[in-house]
């Protein structure tokens, strides 16, 4: 069976950055795991924002789209009341829109992990106490 994984903002960034500190984990990563990655709106608004002063930046996002290699099936108007309750409910880390819909995902995927840089999604829990597994850079982890 094929390891779905849902890929958070960071290793997006860092995959089409070469200037970026963890590029080469995140090349190294995205060799190992089959296209496509599941991933949300948020994510690939919050991707083009960071990247858009790189030249092509928000274009190499939405290429990635284009090839399906970024696989936006989650639909977050029909997730609003379970994005809500864990926004709600980590309201003091803060936890960002596109951390929400993520945790959801994990919770629709069942046996994905995350692939991500942000040490919150330690903190994060699926289903409410459930772990959720994660693909983090050693020194982030």
């Amino acid at each position: 069976m094929r390891r779905q994984v849902i890929l958070d903002t960071g290793p997006l960034v860092a995959f089409l950055n070469g200037k970026d500190r963890y590029h080469d984990w995140a090349v190294e990563q995205w060799g190992q795991i089959q296209a496509p990655f599941l991933t949300c709106e948020a994510v690939v608004s919050e991707a083009c924002f960071l990247l858009g002063r790189m030249s092509q930046g928000p274009l190499s996002v939405l290429e990635l789209l284009r090839r399906q290699v970024l696989d936006l099936s989650f639909c977050l108007k029909d997730q609003v009341p379970a994005v809500a309750a864990l926004l709600q409910k980590y309201d003091g880390i803060p936890m960002s829109l596109a951390d929400a819909c993520l945790v959801r995902m994990a919770e629709l995927f069942e046996g994905s992990s995350i692939l991500t840089l942000d040490a919150h999604f330690n903190v994060y829990r699926k289903n409410k106490r459930q772990v959720i597994p994660l693909l983090l850079p050693p020194t982030v982890a």
